[in-house]
Formats: structure tokens, C-alpha cells, sequence
């Protein structure tokens, strides 16, 4: 999903190409630093573990590669941990609402998250490990060593046949768990909405911290999208300030993802190519999914809000 923090145009090639690589040295695996909280587990130290072989996943619950990549850590964890496998998850966040704690413990539930997550909220052992993206896997031996690395989605097979090896068991021959999503059929990239990052919006008006009055263009351009309406805008997100407003995209995608919270339940309304969609109600802080089809060819999609209090962070896409 993310490159550092910074947009991210061309991750679908990363992760169609990234591998469960070797590290290109040996290299004692960092300890983590600056956790605010531990979940599923007491504040754990890489050297109290090892003995154990480690698997280290970065992630974010909002990211959707992040999502995407859960079923497989989760699989591991569940096959493994019985056989000398540790997995932490650090839950490393891009934005403030994902620094809540009673957020992430409820991401934790609902993804069905069982090995111990650390909240590392400041990014200080984001820090301590060189990562630079949102997910990202490191395999550590039991001896302390990084010995593999993986970012993005994908090369499930050949992670897991890593861990199997330090495990001391037999490769396996054919993919287990479910299969990697096909990044090579998206041409849109993720989209932020506030004002640090604000290369996708079409609408005319300049884009600046404050209430902004917004039109949209008579034609949209494919991998953009306009605000219509009074938006107060930040530097992470806009917020619709006064009722009925709109957001437009042209994009070119099967499914089209939102980061949105709002502060009363609000329901959308959606259409794709002028269709209606199954409406959306928004409230927690989270990813919700507004557009979910096998169709993916460029499209234009229509949110309709209702009401004032609606905050959009990001467009991503699968």
C-alpha cells in the first residue's frame, strides 16, 4: 500500500516483484523500541527470544496490502506456533487515529489476530529496522539473525518454505492458504485527500488547510478525483462541512477501498458508471469498501454525502 510516507504510485509492481529475499548480510535483528502498548502478549525483547525463529510483520490495519496479507500471518502463526514459530506483528500507523489503542485492539479482534502485536505509535522500531513499507516481513533464525525479508504481497510459498526450513521441516511442493490477490490488473494508485498530499485532486480550487469551497471539472481525468462542496481541509484528511456534498473518481480498478471515519454513522450513496451500489454507512475509523467487482476496466465512481462531519483520508484500490 504504502512506500515510507510518502504516496505510493507503483507498488503493484514492487509487490508483484518483491521476493522472500536473503538479507544481504547477516545482521542481528533490531530490538524494538519506543512500544506504547502491547497486545495478546507482555512486552517481549528479540533477545529473550532467541531460540526461537521470528517473524516480524510491519502492517497498519488500515492499509488494505496490509489486510490482504493478514490471512497468510495469521496462517502461519496458527500452523507454526506449536513448532517454534513467533510472529509479532508491529502495528506501525500512517495516521493519528491509528495510534489509538482501542482502535488497534479492535482491528485485532476483528481480524482474528492471536500472536502479540506492538504498538509502535512514535515509529521508532519502524526506525530501528530500516523499514520503509507498509507490510513488511522479516524472517529472523534462532540465533538472532535476519535472514529474509518480503515487501509487499505475494511469494506466500516461498515465506512459508523459509520458515519451514529453520523450523527444520520439509519444503512444501504446492501453495497452502489462500492465493495472492493479482496486483497486475490495477492501474490506479492509492489517492491521499489532505493537504501534504494532494496530487490526485482535479478540483480547480488550490488545495490549503482551511474551509475550501470546491467544484469539479467538466471532465474528469482517469486517476483523479474532485470534492464538491464546503470541505475543511487538513493536512491528513477533508472534512465535509456543511451537508450534501460529492466525491467524484475516475479510476481503473475492480474494487475501490476508503479510509473514511465519521463522527455520527453516515450512510453513502454510491454509484459506478451512473449504476447505484449497495449504500455504505461510514463511522469508525477504518477502511471501508465502496466498489467490489472482477470489472477492470477504468470506471467513474459518485459518493454522495448526505450530511456534515465525514473524513476522508484515502482511496486505494484492488
Amino acid at each position: 500500500m504504502r512506500l515510507s510516507r510518502l504516496p505510493l504510485v507503483a507498488f503493484a509492481l514492487l509487490a508483484a516483484l518483491a521476493m522472500a529475499s536473503p538479507a544481504i548480510a547477516a545482521q542481528q535483528a533490531p530490538e524494538f523500541k519506543g512500544v506504547a502498548n502491547w497486545i495478546n502478549s507482555k512486552p517481549l525483547t528479540m533477545k529473550e527470544l532467541r531460540g526461537k525463529v521470528v517473524l516480524i510483520d510491519f502492517w497498519a490495519y488500515s492499509c488494505i496490502n496490509c489486510l490482504r496479507t493478514l490471512p497468510q500471518v495469521t496462517r502461519w502463526y496458527d500452523t507454526y506456533k506449536d513448532k517454534g514459530l513467533v510472529v509479532v506483528g508491529v502495528h506501525s500507523p500512517e495516521f493519528d487515529f491509528e495510534k489509538q489503542t482501542g482502535n488497534v485492539q479492535d482491528a485485532v479482534k476483528r481480524f482474528k489476530i492471536h500472536y502479540p502485536v506492538a504498538q509502535d505509535n512514535e515509529m521508532a522500531t519502524w526506525d530501528a529496522w530500516s523499514n520503509q513499507y507498509w507490510p513488511a516481513e522479516y524472517l529472523v533464525d534462532k540465533d538472532g539473525n535476519v535472514v529474509a525479508h518480503h515487501f509487499g504481497e505475494g511469494n506466500y510459498m516461498e515465506m512459508e518454505n523459509r520458515i519451514r526450513e529453520l523450523l527444520g521441516m520439509a519444503p512444501l511442493t504446492a501453495p497452502a492458504g489462500p492465493a495472492a490477490a493479482d496486483l497486475t490488473k490495477i492501474g490506479s494508485p492509492e489517492m491521499y485527500f489532505g493537504s501534504s498530499r494532494n496530487e490526485f485532486n482535479a478540483s480547480p480550487q488550490e488545495v490549503h488547510t482551511g474551509l475550501v469551497e470546491f467544484t469539479a471539472p467538466d471532465r474528469l481525468a482517469l486517476n483523479h478525483f474532485a470534492l464538491v462542496g464546503t470541505w475543511e481541509v487538513g493536512k491528513e484528511n477533508v472534512s465535509l462541512a456543511r451537508h450534501d456534498g460529492e466525491i467524484r473518481l475516475h479510476f481503473k480498478a475492480g474494487k475501490v477501498h476508503m479510509v473514511a471515519s465519521a463522527l455520527t454513522p453516515i450512510t453513502l450513496d454510491i454509484l459506478v458508471d451512473g449504476k447505484p451500489q449497495p449504500p455504505v454507512t461510514v463511522q469508525a475509523s477504518e477502511l471501508y469498501t465502496l466498489f467490489d467487482s472482477n470489472d477492470y476496466r477504468d470506471h467513474v465512481l459518485t459518493i454522495r454525502i448526505p450530511k456534515a462531519g465525514f473524513h476522508a483520508f484515502t482511496f486505494t484500490f484492488g
